[in-house]
């Protein structure tokens, strides 16, 4: 009932620990905080909450529009609703190298259990858009310091992201990465790498875990789990799919109600009010109520004689 049971402290330490098992952790991306409860029951590792997602969700797109507030505001609204970490895209930073401490600490303060910065140059832009620029090494390295040195919490995984593949090829984007985890990153998140040897590359260049990024209609092909574990890959994040079925979806049954006039035809699609109520633990809330609110006064008149 209402908000998970286990702290974020505990979420952050479980979170650690299966990075250290030698599994493939698949987040998929909740674009609210009840996708992150149906996350969850479908027995996934954690939960993401995209930047791009954020954006999208407040009608914007996914060009460094969005706040610090905004997005650490959505990110404990998902992460308090879970049991699992939450990993959240903290774009930049928002900002240099003290806006990145003040980051990492809202964000701790939000619940998450990791979250990544990456070395665009600000106002990012969508990492499988063309077009990007990336900051210098010092700059970037500067970053992820100052979000080590912010936290105060040290399970919280602080992850770097490099978009340099794009731009400078995969060398490059090797060779920062080993000094954005020098500088102390726990993880590697390399955007928009080409196909499942430049992650191998990537992950036996690093002795930390590596992310990979399966967005749809990007740079990478959509490998399985298992194409990606062998690759050497520790997480697979899949950031804007469950808001592109929803919207896909939301599309369909629009469409229909244009068409003939009522839904019909597309209740046979829809979430069923059982199954909502189910995912809200409705139950809970009824057995609370009765707890709380089944009594009676008369045992307990005061007369004062």
């Amino acid at each position: 009932m209402l908000y998970s049971d286990l702290t974020p402290a505990a979420k952050r330490a479980t979170f650690r620990a299966r990075l250290r098992s030698g599994d493939l952790l698949q987040l998929p991306g909740a674009f609210n905080p009840l996708s992150a409860r149906l996350i969850e029951r479908k027995g996934f590792d954690g939960v993401y909450v995209s930047g791009a997602v954020v954006a999208a969700d407040l009608g914007l797109p996914d060009v460094g529009l969005t706040t610090l507030s905004e997005v650490a505001g959505r990110a404990g609204q998902v992460a308090r609703m879970t049991d699992l970490p939450t990993l959240v895209d903290a774009d930049t930073g928002f900002g240099e190298a003290m806006n990145v401490a003040r980051t990492v600490q809202t964000m701790e303060d939000a619940g998450v259990a990791g979250l990544h910065v990456e070395d665009q140059v600000n106002p990012k832009r969508c990492g499988h858009l063309d077009g990007k620029q990336v900051v210098d090494e010092p700059t970037a390295l500067q970053r992820i310091r100052a979000a080590v040195t912010a936290r105060r919490d040290e399970n919280l995984l602080i992850m770097a992201r490099t978009d340099i593949r794009a731009g400078a090829g995969l060398e490059a984007a090797i060779e920062r990465a080993r000094a954005l985890v020098d500088a102390g990153a726990d993880a590697v998140f390399p955007e928009a790498m080409r196909d499942l040897d430049e992650f191998a590359a990537m992950a036996s260049a690093l002795d930390v875990p590596v992310l990979a990024n399966m967005t749809e209609f990007g740079k990478s092909e959509l490998f399985t789990a298992t194409r990606l574990h062998d690759a050497g890959v520790a997480m697979v994040i899949y950031p804007v799919s469950l808001l592109r079925l929803a919207m896909g979806a939301a599309e369909g049954g629009l469409d229909a109600l244009r068409a003939e006039g009522s839904l019909d035809s597309a209740v046979g699609r829809m979430q069923t009010r059982a199954d909502l109520y189910d995912l809200l633990d409705y139950p809970a809330y009824s057995t609370f109520d009765a707890g709380v609110y089944d009594f009676s006064l008369e045992d307990h008149h005061h007369r004062a004689d």
